[in-house]
């Protein structure tokens, strides 16, 4: 069976064969291991000295790195009919480490590091389909305490022109035959992208910021702030779904109440060229929780999109493609908490971009595993993982020397790989996150190792 990293890294091109190998390598060691630091992950020392070497050289580009995932991620595009663009941004921050070279200030003007901005699709069903498109920059230090300068600046000189670049590579690399719906958190409420020139297959589903003077139509001489119209509209149904666990609260059910309406976004009145610019059709969409539970914030989205909405269950259906923007949080998070990217001891930001593009594939595997165990639970472990793992984990789970004769389904192995990690399979627990995730394969890699260097002159005996 071809690993999942040659599979995924095929269309690598770093200007030499043996560079392309020596990433489908370090992949493969950071993917058994996300959580270790090199030298634990590393399958020997040399190994180790390559990894180090790879992120130092000058002949590796971050951009080429990434382009032979985001090749593959475009393959799996092309087999639906409608993806999710999720935009979103992020630091790394490395003010614990004073001597790297190259960093710039974070949004705690103390704090030392990069931003990262990424773009991670997925389906309409939720799984991950990997990673599109990423941005790292290091602010310049000469410019810290001059923000309030940065109003009177085109867009294209500002930090938000990072959402419009997103949008033009989504653009760039997706078929046109395939309708992308971006979406972004209320940091992407800005006015020049959704002035921005869009293809026929590309949509825009944001959560609102501001309160954007709004008019019904054209002819309507009366301009009003877009919370009293939309609050004004008759309830149109009701909403009931889980809404999933994280750092700052538990899962829970919610009910929410939907509202949509149609409004001509106008232009703010602020912006340098206002008299230039003409109002922007938007469909509005308000899902409020009007009766939340005692000690709980009311759940509140107001969404802006460029979709049509015909009907209630199109709303839902909205509603809940802007609920997997979550899964662009979660690839931060097992960037940074997993992979422990800022943990890394290298001295400039170029070596830590190489990192991260790196890591960026290790990251997309990790989090796919999670979800595509959810979405497609009977899915067979071994074509997702190697013989000699799916037995493994199937002996030290059922403390026997004897593996069964077919593969469990891939739900069952990674129930088992997260009770590795420390996950109790409780009724309460729900399915297991991604952190008992990445726990639980780093503990499977030691046993698989084991296991296959006992039987590598052996045949195995397996259960009839």
């Amino acid at each position: 069976m071809v690993t999942w990293a040659v599979e995924e890294l095929r269309f690598a091109d770093l200007g030499d064969a043996r560079r392309n190998k020596r990433l489908i390598q370090i992949v493969e060691d950071l993917a058994a291991q996300p959580a270790a630091s090199v030298p634990q992950a590393s399958r020997d020392r040399a190994a180790v000295q390559a990894a180090y070497d790879f992120w130092r050289s000058p002949h590796v580009k971050p951009d080429e790195i990434l382009a032979a995932p985001r090749d593959s991620t475009l393959e799996r595009i092309k087999e639906h009919s409608v993806v999710l663009a999720l935009q979103d941004t992020t630091e790394l921050n490395f003010t614990h480490h004073p001597q790297k070279q190259g960093l710039g200030y974070l949004d705690s003007p103390r704090a030392r590091g990069l931003k990262v901005h990424s773009i991670l699709c997925c389906s309409v069903q939720g799984t991950p389909l990997g990673l599109l498109h990423q941005q790292v920059w290091a602010r310049d230090l000469a410019e810290l305490g001059k923000k309030h300068q940065r109003g009177r600046k085109p867009i294209e000189e500002k930090e938000s022109y990072r959402w419009i670049e997103g949008l033009e590579a989504v653009q760039t690399w997706v078929d046109p035959s395939v309708v992308v719906v971006n979406i972004t958190d209320q940091e992407g409420d800005i006015y020049e992208l959704f002035a921005h020139q869009r293809q026929s297959n590309s949509e825009l589903l944001i959560r609102a910021y501001h309160n954007h003077s709004v008019k019904q139509d054209a002819a309507d001489p009366e301009v009003k702030c877009l919370h009293q119209p939309i609050e004004q509209v008759a309830p149109k149904g009701e909403l009931s779904f889980e809404l999933p666990r994280t750092p700052k609260r538990a899962a829970r059910e919610v009910t929410l109440t939907i509202r949509f309406a149609s409004f001509l976004i106008q232009p703010p009145q602020e912006h340098l060229n206002r008299h230039q610019l003409k109002p922007i059709r938007l469909q509005a969409i308000l899902a409020e929780e009007e009766n939340p539970p005692t000690d709980e914030s009311p759940v509140r989205w107001l969404l802006l999109t460029t979709l049509a909405i015909a009907n209630f269950e199109q709303a839902c259906q909205y509603i809940q493609w802007y609920s997997f923007r979550w899964l662009i949080e979660r690839y931060h998070f097992v960037l940074k908490s997993g992979c422990r990217l800022e943990q890394l001891q290298l001295e400039t930001a170029d070596r830590i971009h190489r990192a991260l593009a790196t890591y960026s594939i290790v990251a997309c595997r990790l989090l796919w595993l999670t979800y595509e165990a959810r979405y497609n639970p009977e899915r067979p472990a071994d074509e997702v993982f190697q013989t000699y793992e799916w037995q493994a984990l199937y002996c030290t789970i059922h403390q026997t020397t004897f593996p069964a004769s077919n593969p469990p389904n891939l739900h069952t192995c990674m129930r088992w790989i997260a009770r590795l990690g420390g996950f109790m399979g409780r009724k309460r627990d729900g399915e297991p996150g991604v952190k008992t995730i990445w726990q639980g394969l780093r503990r499977l890699h030691d046993i698989a190792e084991t296991w296959r260097l006992a039987t590598s002159n052996s045949t195995p005996i397996v259960n009839s």
